[in-house]
């Protein structure tokens, strides 16, 4: 090998260090757009069942279709989102009216119950709490710019919902869209496969998303016959902020469990604790606990097994493996992930060993 070949090499080399640098500050500057992308292709494999529906079923024309699956979807969200709005203005009215004197009165009078009940110095509650010190920290006078703030995050979230839906429809409507973005990337030579690839994932990641959205509707109905068995106040709120956290997995029904227990006491506050407080909510967590079992052992494994086709066990390894690589977000996708990953291995690595055994079920 000359000097000239040598030299060719590194520049070479130069020249793709540096399109690599420009392609990751490219992705970095517009990780606004890759996160719209994202959702919107989250979105579209969740409607593309619905919207297949509509045009083989239905024999609706595409366009049509896609609308009405758009439609469909965006009064789902809009439905979830006025669950909120009456809390959200109550809490409004609450806020203005605030009176701080007697809030820290009702929330020593429960911890001195509590701490009556139990036997415990109310000194224990004095160091982990600072209840005295903990009104005397808040400072409400910043409450107008928490609001302005607020206020600047929805006018930010009505920008990204509406470019989600702009996408979202194209993704819908030409449902190879996202298949050409991909193949435009990828060799000719191994085409075929990628498409092979793409399609089978999609398959199943959308049968993925319809059955969490299934665990998540029976949780949220066990959750809110027992709120409601014991008239805690905004019960269906409760329940469905509950069963939304079981989207983390492991670490979801243990937030959601202490976010029941804790909104379900407050919602009795001022009545006798032995009596009242405590029976009704251990009653609601024993609802709780009942619903987690439903999921654990009847919800989770009917997913799994029918949808991603991955042994609980091996869920369970890659979400524990997932979660200390990447924290909650890392066992949000780790599925959709693993799954995609062992979809494309199948494809170019189908003779390997490891493969054969972990997609034999494919």
């Amino acid at each position: 090998m000359n000097a000239k070949e040598i030299s060719k090499g590194i520049v070479w080399a130069i020249l793709q260090l540096l399109g690599i640098t420009l392609v990751l500050w490219l992705l970095l500057q517009l990780q606004t757009l890759i996160i719209y992308m994202v959702i919107a292709g989250v979105v579209s494999l969740i409607g593309r069942p619905i919207n297949q529906f509509f045009i083989k079923r239905l024999r609706f024309k595409n366009s049509l279709a896609t609308t009405i699956t758009l439609c469909a979807l965006m009064g789902l969200l809009i439905s979830v989102f006025s669950l909120f709005v009456p809390l959200l203005i109550q809490q409004g009215e609450n806020l203005s009216l605030l009176d701080v004197e007697s809030l820290k009165i009702n929330t020593e009078t429960l911890i001195q119950e509590i701490s009556l009940y139990f036997q415990l110095d109310n000194s224990f509650w004095q160091q982990q709490l600072a209840v005295d010190n903990l009104f005397q920290n808040v400072n409400f006078g910043l409450l107008p710019e928490l609001l302005n703030q607020i206020l600047e995050l929805l006018g930010g979230f009505t920008i990204g919902l509406f470019s989600v839906l702009f996408i979202l429809f194209f993704f819908l409507k030409d449902s190879h869209l996202q298949d050409s973005i991909i193949l435009t990337l990828v060799n000719d030579k191994i085409t075929d496969r990628v498409e092979k690839s793409i399609e089978k994932t999609k398959r199943l990641l959308s049968r993925y998303f319809l059955g969490l959205l299934l665990q998540i509707s029976i949780l949220l109905i066990i959750y809110s016959i027992v709120l409601a068995i014991f008239k805690v106040e905004n019960a269906f709120i409760i329940a469905f902020l509950c069963a939304l956290l079981n989207l983390i997995p492991y670490l979801g029904p243990i937030i959601g469990g202490a976010l029941m227990m804790v909104l379900t006491m407050t919602s009795f506050i001022g009545a006798d604790f032995s009596t009242v407080i405590l029976p009704t909510t251990s009653y609601v967590m024993i609802g709780f606990v009942i619903g987690q079992l439903i999921d654990n052992f009847f919800s989770q494994p009917f997913i799994f097994s029918n949808s991603v086709k991955s042994h609980p066990l091996e869920i369970f390894i890659v979400i524990l493996a997932s979660g200390t690589l990447l924290g909650p977000v890392g066992m949000i996708i780790a599925i959709p992930l693993y799954t995609t990953l062992k979809v494309i291995s199948q494809e170019f690595l189908a003779e390997n060993k490891i493969v054969k055994s972990l997609t034999k079920n494919f």
